[in-house]
């Protein structure tokens, strides 16, 4: 008997032994975790990181899933084909197979390449107004309203942990926490200077202005993940106040905590109650160190800020968005897009998937 193309083809789409062997752990240890989870004798400290290893091995375990349903009823479907009755039925349902599965060990590829360790933290995103005065402010108020539309078309939550406004729809800087699924590997390159050129609303004679905002993209860390020492703080305690100098309240309620080590200084001021504002602000400081930590390991420490985000010069950017031509360009990968209102908006990913594509490359090795 001779077999179609698509027959010949179920016998060779298959997945490296060794990808086979950790796809069947990560099966059994998702298990693991739905029985721990559903067993009510953990914590709830035990409950949430069960929760966010199981979101990170969740989508590899299904596709792994329908590989294997694929594969049986490819089999099916071959035993059918010595049945003259079924012949041509089960030769059309195996080329409808076949095509699946090509889609789905695509899919298990892509889940199983290297990725950086920290892709699966939720992230503290800051954002500062750079170069061009009010411009400035008000581009950095552009990007975080992008952002928050991101995290919101991608069903992730997002917390203000600090934003200070200026004015006129403008900020100064803002802090946000933003928690999901695997939200550092999709948002780390957002990191740098983003650079805008248009007419501001200000701007009677029609001239185009360039201003820049600056933007790090920090994983969060966890309290069991980075340590810190009471000792090593410095926290004070002053009255909030709000844009123009005016108290927010007539209490000590804003916090600033300088960590003496490394210098590093955070601060809150937007909740009334003073702990409150010592708990985000330690989760930003938690946040910065495990960056120095990570960036200890791989880069010189004297660029650790420098290699982030860069100074907020107009000359140092990864990405210009130019509203006169509606196009955005990403300068790391010379990326062009004549999209630059649907971006704004929150719709990163055709950014995201050439940047990422870039950065499997490179982690690669390949030219």
């Amino acid at each position: 008997m001779i077999l179609s193309n698509s027959v010949e083809f179920a016998s060779f789409a298959m997945i490296d032994e060794k990808i086979l062997n950790d796809l069947k752990k990560a099966e059994e240890e998702l298990n693991d975790i739905d029985k721990a989870l559903s067993s009510g004798d953990i914590d709830s400290n035990q409950i949430k990181e069960l929760s966010k290893k199981r979101n990170t091995i969740s989508d590899v375990v299904g596709y792994f899933i329908r590989y294997k349903e694929i594969q049986a009823s490819i089999e099916e479907n071959i035993e059918l084909l010595a049945e003259e009755d079924f012949k041509e039925l089960a030769q059309e349902e195996i080329d409808s197979l076949n095509q699946e599965l090509i889609l789905v060990i695509d899919k298990i590829k892509e889940e199983a390449k290297p990725v950086d360790p920290l892709d699966s933290k939720d992230v503290i995103l800051e954002i500062r107004a750079g170069a061009g005065g009010d411009e400035a402010a008000l581009f950095a108020s552009d990007l975080l309203r992008m952002y928050m539309r991101c995290a919101e078309r991608k069903g992730w939550k997002t917390e203000i942990i600090n934003k200070n406004d200026i004015g006129l729809g403008g900020i100064k800087e803002a802090i946000i926490s933003i928690t999901g699924k695997k939200i550092y590997g999709y948002m780390k390159f957002e990191s740098g200077v983003h650079r805008v050129q248009r007419v501001p609303e200000t701007e009677t004679s029609g001239r185009v202005h360039t201003s820049t905002a600056t933007v790090a993209v920090l994983p969060e860390a966890d309290e069991v993940e980075i340590e810190i020492n009471e000792k090593d703080l410095r926290i004070d305690t002053y009255r909030a106040s709000g844009a123009g100098g005016q108290h927010v309240n007539k209490t000590d309620s804003a916090v600033r905590i300088t960590h003496i080590p490394s210098g590093i200084v955070v601060q809150n001021q937007d909740e009334k109650s003073q702990n409150k504002n010592k708990q985000r602000a330690m989760k930003v400081l938690r946040a910065k160190i495990l960056k120095i930590e990570q960036e200890k390991q791989f880069e010189d420490m004297s660029q650790t800020r420098k290699a982030l985000v860069g100074g907020g010069d107009r000359s140092e950017k990864i990405r210009t968005y130019n509203f006169p031509q509606g196009r955005i360009s990403d300068h790391r990968i010379n990326l062009t897009l004549h999209k630059v209102d649907e971006i704004l908006d929150g719709n990163l990913d055709d950014l995201n998937i050439e940047l990422s594509k870039n950065y499997l490359k490179e982690a690669s090795g390949i030219n």
